[in-house]
């Protein structure tokens, strides 16, 4: 019987050199089951995310990214990946969608001067969910131009994969903050990737409905939004019923999948895969959008179903397995350390690299991960699985009914030519075409230098070369 190098059960022991040595991932060998696809992976983060706090007692806790990141690190994934430290989102890249009185409030309001806009919080739903915290709007352009810079990598084609774990924030409004959003990464990098993707297809496994997304692409047949969450009518964000399928030219491009308390892996994942592929094979997306929100996995602060860390990435393994281009954002969790093991987990999955279920020695903050340092923890069966197979049979039943009201992929005519992809004025465009230029003319210069030289130097004895 073989092992491989992660498996912890041998009974082979290894003395301390070995072990230090030892690589913490081994390389998933592709074969033709797994379609052979070797992606080329990208990594946004901007560590100066994890600087703000939302305040003591709220559950989002920015610092979650920071841990994954070590986690990373740790597990030397950052060998296998192209990284970037992205640049802040500009205010007129968020004008794309918010509106210009809210990004502009979200400028001006301090905790210094909130109390004087008593009115002005009320109007833009600013509370408990939605506090106001020193650096907000600097906060907001970091997360937002993570994914901006990600889908800009798509869309250039230098990742087929580009992950940023600091976005997926799906509750944002045009006008207002919501669920801990303030500002909607994921919209403003939908409407990037529309400038030259004919059909965008977004996918939400976050516990809370994508409420925002959804909204914001009610009306349109170029993008599909298929959000599972938890819904009983009241849980927030109290929308994402399975009747909620679109309007006027989006009727059946929106697809929702409620669920019940306690929902296993088993049923979780068949029920994912068996919508999923017709919906890729119906829709035929040319880029894919995945919020993985870490709040659905079981454990969590805020959450009520039963998934293990391998089962939600079970999902991500699915979708990445199309070989589309793939835009992966985080989102909701609201235990850090499930998080960062959570999406560490799958930065893994997308560089088809399978991590040592302990976790590294070296890694910072170690502690935060006692009793059992695993990659793996048990987080399963806290809840008793309120949904029964005759209740998914029937929801897949109508899913799937409402999926053949599509009557295939919607054709798009690409006419315009896009924007420039870096926001570039006219007179920076043309100084840029400008040099470029010259240096073509200079490399000719040297090209014809080297031709003559090179002839002068192959040049028979008395032979005479001007």
């Amino acid at each position: 019987m073989s092992y491989g190098w992660l498996d912890d059960d041998t009974t082979i022991s290894t003395d301390l050199k070995t072990t230090k040595e030892t690589p913490f991932y081994e390389p998933i060998v592709n074969n033709f089951e797994t379609g052979g696809y070797n992606p080329s992976v990208s990594y946004h983060y901007n560590p100066d995310v994890t600087q703000y706090h939302y305040g003591v007692r709220h559950p989002m806790k920015p610092f979650r990214l920071m841990l994954t990141d070590h986690l990373v690190i740790a597990y030397k994934l950052y060998e296998q990946m192209d990284i970037y430290k992205p640049r802040r989102a500009t205010k007129e890249e968020l004008l794309e969608f918010h509106s210009d009185d809210y990004v502009k409030f979200l400028e001006t309001v301090t905790p210094e001067n909130a109390t004087k806009l008593a009115q002005t919080l009320k109007k833009f739903n600013i509370g408990d969910d939605c506090p106001v915290f020193d650096g907000m709007y600097d906060y907001c352009q970091i997360y937002a131009g993570a994914s901006l810079d990600a889908s800009r990598k798509l869309i250039s084609g230098m990742s087929d994969i580009a992950i940023n774990w600091s976005g997926g924030l799906h509750h944002a409004k045009k006008h207002e903050p919501s669920g801990f959003c303030y500002v909607n990464d994921i919209v403003l990098s939908i409407l990037d990737l529309l400038r030259v993707h004919p059909r965008v297809l977004y996918i939400d496994i976050d516990l809370h409905h994508g409420d925002g997304v959804q909204e914001a692409f009610y009306l349109t047949d170029r993008v599909m939004t298929v959000s599972f969450h938890k819904y009983n009518g009241e849980f927030f964000p109290g929308t994402g019923n399975h009747d909620e399928t679109g309007l006027s030219k989006g009727k059946h491009f929106t697809l929702n999948v409620p669920l019940q308390d306690g929902i296993d892996d088993e049923s979780y994942t068949r029920l994912f895969k068996s919508i999923m592929e017709p919906v890729i094979a119906n829709f035929k997306p040319t880029a894919i959008v995945q919020q993985c929100g870490a709040d659905s996995l079981g454990c969590d602060r805020l959450g009520c179903f039963n998934l293990n860390i391998k089962a939600h990435g079970e999902c991500v393994k699915f979708i990445k397995s199309f070989g589309i281009p793939m835009l992966v954002v985080g989102g909701g969790g609201y235990t850090p350390r499930n998080v960062s093991r959570l999406w560490c987990y799958e930065t893994g999955i997308m560089t088809n690299m399978k991590l040592n279920h302990k976790l590294p020695d070296e890694l910072p903050f170690r502690n935060f991960f006692q009793p059992d340092y695993s990659l793996h923890p048990n987080l399963g069966d806290r809840l008793d699985n309120k949904n029964t197979k005759k209740y998914l049979e029937n929801l897949k039943n109508q899913l799937l009914e409402n999926l053949r009201y599509m009557k295939g992929a919607p054709s798009v005519a690409m006419q315009e030519i896009p924007p420039d992809l870096q926001n570039l004025t006219t007179d920076e465009e043309q100084a840029i075409i400008d040099k470029l230029n010259s240096e073509s003319s200079y490399d000719e210069y040297l090209e014809n230098e080297r031709y003559w030289i090179n002839e002068k130097d192959q040049a028979r004895k008395h032979e005479l070369v001007e």
